[in-house]
C-alpha cells in the first residue's frame, strides 16, 4: 500500500467521524454540530494602581468580559505593571499593549493636546464638566484628530474623575505654606504648581506611600479626598486642603490602531458602551466620596487657604492659559473653548459658577 492511499483512507476515516459525530448531534440534540473558536485577547494598562484601579477601570472590563460570551477577553494589568506609566503611549503604539486608561499628559503621549490631559489648571469645575467639554464643545473631535496624526492609537473616549487637591503631612494655611513643597503630581500641573514654590516630584505610582513615609515627598496633589482614603495616602499624610487646582482629572481609553480595525464591529459597540457605564459609575462613586468622606472621614484634618490669597492662584491659571495658547493653533483652540465654557457656568451660576 502507497503513502498515498494512507494518507487518503486516513483524511477518509478524519471526514467520515465528523460526519458521523454531526449525525449523531442532530438525532440527539437537533442542531449543527458548533466549532469553536479562540477568544479575542487583549492586553489593558491603566494609570491606576491596585487599590484604585477596581473603581476607575476594572467595572468597564469585568462588564465587556461578562458581555462578550468568551469572543472576546480583555486582561488588566494596573499601574506599571506591563510598563512604566510614562511609556503607555509608545507601548500602545507599538503593540506591545493592546489598550489603555490613562491621561495624556501622565503617558506622554507626542500629540499637541497633551499637557490638557490629567489636571489643567482650574479648566474644570466639577466631574461632568469633562464630558459636557468633549461631548458639547468639540473636544472629542480634537483628540481624536491628534491621535490620528500621532499614527498607531485610536482616542476612544474622555471622562471626568476626582478634583485635584493636596494632601500633605504639614497644614497648609497661607500660600506661603507652599514654598518647597516636595509633592507628587502631573507634569503640567507641576510645572505650573512650581511658580508657587512646589518641588514637583515625579516617582512610580506605588512607590508615592512609602516616599511620603520616608520623607521623600511632603505629600501629593494628585487627587481628591476619595482616592486619598481608598489608596492608603490618607493613612501616611495628616492634612487636605479644601481649596483645588482643578475640578477634574481628564482621563481618556486608548486602543492600538491595528486591534480596533481587526475588532468586529458588534465587539466595538459592545467596549464602548461598557466604557460609557464605566464613567457612570465612576461619577457618581467620586461625587458621592468627596462629599462624604470630607463630613465624615477622620484620617485627614481639613484646611484652607484665604480666597483672597487663593484668588492669586486662580489668576496664575489664567496667564498660563494665554501662554500655552501661544505656542500653537492647536493648544489655542482648545484654550478658546475652555475659556468659552467658563464664561458660560459664570453666566449660569449657582452651582454651575462654583468650585
Amino acid at each position: 500500500m502507497t503513502e498515498n492511499t494512507i494518507s487518503t483512507r486516513r483524511d477518509f476515516f478524519k471526514k467520515a467521524g465528523v460526519v458521523a459525530a454531526g449525525a449523531a448531534g442532530a438525532t440527539t440534540l437537533g442542531a449543527p454540530a458548533i466549532h469553536a473558536q479562540a477568544p479575542i485577547k487583549w492586553r489593558f494598562q491603566t494609570y491606576a494602581g491596585a487599590a484604585l484601579g477596581p473603581h476607575v477601570t476594572k467595572p468597564a472590563i469585568d462588564m465587556f468580559n461578562a458581555a462578550a460570551k468568551g469572543e472576546a477577553e480583555i486582561e488588566l494589568y494596573y499601574a506599571d505593571q506591563l510598563v512604566p506609566t510614562g511609556e503607555l503611549f509608545r507601548a500602545l503604539q507599538a503593540g506591545t499593549i493592546d489598550a489603555v486608561h490613562s491621561d495624556d499628559d501622565s503617558m506622554a503621549a507626542p500629540v499637541e493636546i497633551s499637557l490638557f490631559g490629567g489636571y489643567f489648571p482650574f479648566a474644570t469645575k466639577h466631574i461632568l464638566d469633562v464630558p459636557t467639554l468633549f461631548n458639547q464643545y468639540g473636544l472629542a473631535d480634537i483628540w481624536r484628530e491628534n491621535y490620528k496624526k500621532a499614527g498607531g492609537v485610536v482616542w476612544l473616549s474622555a471622562a471626568g474623575q476626582d478634583p485635584c487637591h493636596f494632601n500633605t503631612k504639614k497644614a497648609l494655611t497661607s500660600l506661603d505654606d507652599l514654598k518647597g513643597l516636595r509633592l507628587y503630581t502631573f507634569p503640567t500641573a507641576g510645572r505650573f504648581l512650581a511658580q508657587f514654590g512646589v518641588v514637583p516630584v515625579s516617582i512610580p505610582y506605588e512607590d508615592v506611600q512609602v516616599a511620603v513615609q520616608t520623607g521623600e515627598l511632603d505629600g501629593m496633589a494628585w487627587s481628591g479626598i476619595t482616592e486619598d482614603y481608598t489608596v492608603g495616602w490618607a493613612d501616611v499624610t495628616d492634612n487636605f486642603l479644601t481649596n483645588n487646582m482643578s475640578g477634574a482629572w481628564i482621563g481618556s481609553w486608548f486602543v492600538n490602531e491595528k486591534k480596533w480595525a481587526e475588532f468586529p464591529e458588534h465587539l466595538k459597540a459592545l467596549w464602548l458602551a461598557c466604557i460609557d457605564a464605566g464613567h457612570t459609575y465612576r461619577n457618581q462613586w467620586y461625587w458621592g466620596g468627596e462629599a462624604k468622606l470630607r463630613a465624615t472621614g477622620t484620617k485627614l484634618k481639613l484646611t484652607e487657604i484665604p480666597a483672597e490669597q487663593w484668588a492669586t492662584v486662580e489668576a496664575a491659571a489664567l496667564k498660563f492659559w494665554d501662554e500655552v495658547a501661544a505656542e500653537s493653533e492647536e493648544k489655542a483652540k482648545v484654550v478658546k473653548i475652555f475659556k468659552d465654557y467658563n464664561e458660560v457656568l459664570k453666566k449660569a451660576g449657582g452651582i454651575y459658577s462654583a468650585i
